[in-house]
């Protein structure tokens, strides 16, 4: 997807949803690695709108795009843009899911510090997560088994992993599977032989982040395009957002509010 063609889509959604503030409840549900996101966004804005309540959960970028669907939140938080057949779903259902991409991200794989390795390939990724590679001297490590963990199908993260990594192939049956981005990355810290996979905004001192072919996974690298495994994230609403959804995805967007805060969690800022 092209950067330069939604930052300047961005700015003029930023420009055309200057709306009023309105007194009253939102609900966001979905991505666990856009939650840090919208967790510090909704922090900011009930601070600066006291009379607005903003209640986030995660669960996936599948359920929160069900739960759109459904009619049970007002905002989809995903990792992945909208399929096909959810768009179907959501048409049948009377509901138009609107994607405004709010941040970048990289997805890096992630080894316990004390792991002598510091870059895979993308075929040495694919081949440790079918179960080809199994062990860490193979690839420049210890002669110790690897401990393969992936998020659940549910997450938008999964996917991404699936058709950048994976070209499709499936994770064999010997991963572990784990349900969000913060049960990864501790995983990740408490095996000194696990790998995994997480948004750039999860990188912490706790684990350790590889280079993919050669390049770093960074700010600089998602925004040139260097990095071999790298998206946008995204908000969806129901239709052409109004009132006070209107509103939060304004504030989101907007280079002095939310795409600072998107800095500030170590995400990709869109601007």
């Amino acid at each position: 997807m092209n950067r330069t063609f939604f930052a300047a889509l961005t700015l003029t959604l930023v420009l055309g949803l200057s709306l009023p503030a309105w007194a009253g409840s939102l609900k966001i549900n979905g991505s666990t690695t856009v939650l840090p996101i919208a967790q510090k966004v909704a922090e900011a804005y009930m601070k600066e709108n006291p009379a607005v309540s903003i209640s986030i959960s995660g669960g996936g970028s599948s359920n929160g795009l069900k739960a759109l669907i459904d009619g049970n939140t007002d905002i989809a938080d995903a990792s992945r843009f909208i399929k096909d057949k959810e768009i179907e779903l959501a048409v049948d259902n009377g509901r138009y899911p609107v994607p405004f991409a709010i941040a970048y991200d990289s997805i890096v794989p992630i080894v316990h510090p004390s792991n002598k390795v510091n870059d895979l390939s993308i075929e040495q990724l694919r081949d440790i997560y079918m179960g080809k590679i199994t062990n860490w001297k193979d690839v420049g490590g210890d002669d110790r088994p690897i401990v393969v963990i992936s998020r659940d199908s549910s997450s938008g993260t999964f996917e991404t992993w699936a058709e950048k990594v994976m070209h499709k192939e499936r994770v064999f049956a010997g991963a572990q599977m784990t349900p969000s981005a913060g049960a990864a990355d501790q995983a990740v810290a408490k095996n000194k032989y696990a790998i995994a996979y997480n948004g750039i905004g999860y990188l912490n001192k706790a684990v350790k982040g590889l280079a993919v072919n050669g390049v770093q996974g960074s700010k600089e690298t998602t925004l040139n395009g260097q990095y071999p495994i790298s998206r946008p994230l995204f908000m969806f609403t129901n239709g052409w957002p109004s009132g006070e959804t209107a509103d939060f995805i304004r504030y989101v967007l907007h280079p002095a509010h939310g795409q600072k805060a998107v800095a500030a969690t170590g995400y990709v800022p869109l601007y």
